[in-house]
């Protein structure tokens, strides 16, 4: 017997506007019927755990000890210029100068997440 993951839980001050950000970023819907003042909403991803949004009463104090790590379709670069246009905020830069490496984000409510290379961006470094 082994459990599945039914999804990822995010803490937030704002669970339909974090939710509605996260739409945004990976392109999915959030609940059908999710509206504005919702303290618990979802967002609907194809595959595998859903991205749970769940309002609390504290603030987020630290850094997070789990983060998602994103694999955009086009380049890290491109994504995080889309990405920050969207809300994110650039919290450390780990990319390497031979195209390695990755750059650190959070989303409006402070969560950090990773922006890895492409497909491609992987492709031509691998040896």
């Amino acid at each position: 017997m082994v459990s599945i993951v039914q999804n990822v839980a995010i803490d937030c001050a704002d669970a339909y506007e974090l939710a509605r950000f996260w739409s945004g970023v990976t392109g999915h819907p959030m609940h059908p019927e999710a509206e504005p003042g919702d303290q618990e909403t979802v967002v609907l991803l194809p595959e595998g755990p859903v991205l749970y949004f769940n309002q609390v009463p504290e603030p987020k104090t630290d850094k997070n000890r789990i983060h998602l790590c994103l694999r955009p379709e086009t380049s890290r670069e491109q994504e995080v210029e889309r990405l920050l246009g969207l809300g994110a905020a650039f919290v450390a830069d780990h990319r390497n100068p031979d195209g390695t490496g990755w750059a650190i984000l959070a989303d409006p409510e402070g969560n950090e997440f990773c922006v890895l290379r492409g497909a491609a961006e992987r492709a031509a470094t691998t040896p």
